[in-house]
């Protein structure tokens, strides 16, 4: 018997690291006009950015729902200590209330813990991660759930956009608002503060962006874990991972992945993110 650990699609985690630890992913769903499709099952990445860019046809999305979470809960629940279900932050999405909703609806003995990260994307990755991790050690539900809790209180999320426009037109912009008077001009860096997305800083231009991008991680440190994401532009990723590996403790090579449609949908083609889990040590 062991913990079985849940995520959504908007963790972003890469799909042979939740294989590896045993995480089950719920898939969100992305809709181009009157095509349903799920994050990360039914299109590619490739074929995403693709749609996205050229399409004529703006991609909606919505969290899983309600059924979704429970059928899940139910196929992972029988012979386990419990469920820990994490997700992508509550003032962003609707996935953790619909999570939240099937908890009393699941028919399954064992006990379920539902966490809002508070957090998007790889942050959450991050997190599920570390909490796959503390279950693969054998910890009991209540160390699993705790690690969660903690490592999502220590959590950060820096994106470089280059540009707004896909973020206002997917009604995500919330603080970040006040950079939208110089949508063409900047490449605007954004922050999940409190679970929502607030501005961080303007670039005149995207090599400026990238050292903004570099100096906040490093504010940030010591840390504990790092991650590196992309929508389109894998080179500048994996040039950025060697710039961040010396903030990794123990020689550890950063979380390398892709953002799969439903992040895509607002960060738009060109993205760059750093997550990374803030250190307890004094």
């Amino acid at each position: 018997m062991a913990v079985r650990v849940v995520t959504d699609s908007t963790s972003d985690l890469p799909p042979g690291v939740a294989q590896s630890l045993g995480v089950t992913v719920v898939p969100c769903y992305i809709t181009f006009g009157t095509e349903d499709l799920k994050d990360g099952v039914d299109l590619s990445g490739d074929q995403f950015y693709e749609r996205l860019v050229n399409g004529s046809v703006f991609p909606k999305t919505s969290q899983p729902s309600v059924g979704d979470f429970k059928r899940v809960y139910e196929e992972v629940g029988p012979g386990s200590d419990g469920i820990v279900s994490v997700h992508v932050s509550s003032k962003v999405s609707g996935t953790y209330n619909s999570a939240t909703q099937a908890v009393p609806e699941a028919a399954v003995d064992c006990p379920i813990e539902v966490i809002d990260t508070y957090q998007a994307s790889l942050a959450v990755g991050l997190i599920v991660r570390e909490t796959a991790r503390a279950a693969q050690a054998g910890g009991d539900f209540e160390t699993v759930a705790r690690v969660a809790r903690d490592t999502a209180a220590r959590s950060e999320f820096v994106v470089l956009l280059d540009t707004l426009e896909y973020l206002e037109k997917g009604g995500r912009v919330g603080k970040a608002a006040a950079l939208l008077g110089g949508l063409l001009r900047i490449r605007p860096l954004i922050i999940l503060r409190d679970g929502a997305v607030d501005q961080l800083a303007k670039a005149r231009s995207r090599k400026g962006g990238i050292e903004r991008l570099l100096d906040s991680a490093r504010e940030f440190a010591p840390l504990d874990e790092v991650g590196v994401l992309h929508t389109t532009t894998p080179d500048e990723a994996e040039a950025l991972s060697a710039q961040v590996r010396d903030l990794v403790p123990g020689g550890q090579e950063p979380l390398l992945s892709r953002a799969g449609p439903t992040i895509g949908t607002y960060a738009g083609p060109g993205a760059l993110g750093i997550a990374l889990v803030r250190s307890d040590r004094a």
